[in-house]
């Protein structure tokens, strides 16, 4: 009759525990719900989001560069001015400037100027009276060597779009970093839930068998060490109920914390935890690691520092040429002692100008520019050297995972 009392008198605190626990449940989250709120809410996601919008608004300033820009101009002039030398008298010169343009440059490397100007100069000797002279036309600047091409010109654009790139990976990295950190606190929080509940049926047996050699102490069947190694016992399993509790508390701060928490109390209600469904794993080696290379951020990181690289390199490798400009220009002038009489011989044509040239600037050690090349070309080909290892590192981390799962698939069947 007494060894039918024990397991009936567990049986009975088990389901005592199992009410309690019913009645300190907490709001039921699913592992879906979890990684869900944590892809809102999850406060270093928020963080690493905003480089996006950094990303695009530097590749915004790269591209400003070849906009156009509208130029005006207003400026007047008051100074002493002797008009023959052998006389001793100073005359007073003034000048009124008004001009209007619009100039920009090229991604070839073209600089370009369209522009309107008039010119009031006034000689006190001569009564300040008005001597106007117009201009209409326009100017260019092209350089036929260093600073020719959309190598020498785009690179602050190359290196924008791929650092916009880079962004979007370092938030998708860190997007699945996130759904990674949340998978393993919920399994961690379901691990002490359930070792909780293990200590708890440990201490409900260990009271059970307690209170039975007590009675069997009391008929003289067993002696006082029995009793006292079943009250360690019991004290032993309490213990470990505390630190099982507060293995919950702390895994389930860690879990409320990637998904968006920022309140940790006592009193918190225990989550309720849905049991995880195990997904069924294909391994393909060979499929698995021409993925890994596809889709993993870091790799595509990697690739996009290269063109960074190169890009700096072929800037590089233009700037060691010497600078030849061509320089020229086109347009019509009028004089006149009436504004309208100077601009009517500017749109008559009547007197056309031009200009051209060239500007030669050569170097005598190109030692600024060797040096450049020479330290874009050593990072571009330590990056790809790089970027080798990343693909041994992840071939060795795919083999190991697929060798993981097998050997936890033999495991489980094991066990």
């Amino acid at each position: 009759m007494r060894r039918l009392q024990i397991p009936v008198v567990a049986a009975l605190m088990s389901v005592v525990a199992a009410v309690a626990a019913a009645q300190d449940a907490g709001p039921t989250l699913s592992l879906d719900d979890a990684v869900r709120m944590a892809l809102q809410r999850n406060k270093n996601l928020k963080v690493v989001s905003y480089y996006r919008g950094i990303s695009r608004a530097s590749l915004l300033v790269a591209r400003g560069r070849f906009d156009p820009a509208f130029v005006l101009n207003r400026s007047a002039m008051d100074s002493p001015e002797q008009l023959n030398p052998g006389v001793a008298q100073v005359y007073t010169f003034r000048e009124d400037t008004y001009s209007a343009g619009l100039g920009g440059q090229t991604p070839l490397g073209t600089t370009y100027s369209i522009n309107a100007q008039i010119l009031n100069q006034r000689y006190s000797i001569y009564g300040y009276g008005n001597n106007y002279m117009t201009y209409a036309g326009f100017s260019v600047t092209q350089p036929l060597l260093k600073g020719f091409g959309f190598a020498a010109n785009l690179q602050n654009v190359r290196i924008a779009k791929a650092n916009r790139g880079i962004s979007d990976l370092q938030y998708r990295q860190s997007a699945i970093d996130t759904v990674t950190n949340v998978v393993i606190a919920y399994s961690n929080l379901q691990l002490a839930h359930d070792v909780l509940a293990a200590a708890r049926r440990s201490r409900d047996a260990a009271s059970s068998l307690l209170e039975a050699n007590e009675k069997q102490y009391k008929v003289g069947s067993i002696s006082q060490s029995d009793v006292t190694t079943a009250r360690f016992n019991v004290a032993s399993q309490e213990e470990s109920i505390l630190i099982a509790e507060r293995s919950v508390r702390d895994r389930q701060n860690q879990l409320r914390e990637l998904i968006g928490d920022d309140v940790f109390l006592e009193d918190e209600p225990l989550f309720t935890l849905v049991p995880v469904q195990v997904p069924e794993v294909t391994v393909d080696l060979r499929a698995d690691l021409t993925r890994a290379l596809a889709l993993r951020p870091d790799y595509q990181q990697a690739r996009l520092g290269i063109a960074k690289n190169r890009a700096v390199e072929a800037a590089a490798r233009n700037g060691i040429l010497p600078q030849v400009d061509f320089v020229g220009g086109y347009g019509y002038n009028g004089l006149g002692s009436t504004l309208s009489a100077s601009r009517q011989q500017v749109e008559q044509k009547d007197n056309p100008s031009y200009s051209a040239g060239l500007q030669v600037t050569i170097p005598l050690t190109f030692a600024v520019g060797r040096g450049n090349l020479r330290a874009a070309r050593l990072t571009r080909e330590q990056s790809e050297e790089d970027m080798k290892r990343l693909e041994a590192d992840i071939a060795v981390s795919v083999a190991n995972a697929a060798g993981q799962i097998e050997t936890t698939r033999k495991r489980v069947v094991a066990d």
